[in-house]
């Protein structure tokens, strides 16, 4: 008697052991039917994504060679105010040469002392020596 309740817990244990597995087993079905649908919509996505993103790089390159176009086309225009600059730099480096020469010369005449003639009138020599 032992023997056979002993086989009858086994058949019930084994049944809902098989009961528990299809159980699980239907739920793992559904997990992976909605996987699949999630990975449809994804693949849809990226297609759609892929799309577009190549439409933003053709973008990019259009707008790109625009800019290299419009540079080529500034860049003398750089080129002359730098020119130009270089000149003004020329020209205010040679008056302030001329201005430092013009003020050595004019504190060299400042420094002579006034000569007086006989009708009392001071007068400054303006001829450098």
């Amino acid at each position: 008697m032992v023997i056979q309740l002993s086989i009858a817990l086994v058949a019930v244990a084994f049944i809902f052991l098989v009961v528990f597995l299809i159980l699980t087993l239907r739920k793992g079905m559904t997990t992976l039917s909605e996987t699949n649908k999630t990975l449809v919509d994804v693949r849809n996505a990226i297609h759609g994504l892929t799309g577009e993103a190549s439409q933003l790089i053709h973008t990019a390159n259009q707008v790109t060679k625009d800019v290299k176009g419009k540079i080529e086309t500034i860049d003398p225009i750089f080129e002359s105010a730098h020119n130009v600059g270089e000149v003004i730099q020329s020209v205010t480096e040679s008056v302030i040469k001329t201005a430092a020469g013009i003020g050595h010369t004019l504190n060299q005449e400042l420094e002579k002392p006034p000569v007086k003639h006989q009708n009392h009138q001071i007068r400054i020599n303006t001829k450098s020596q």
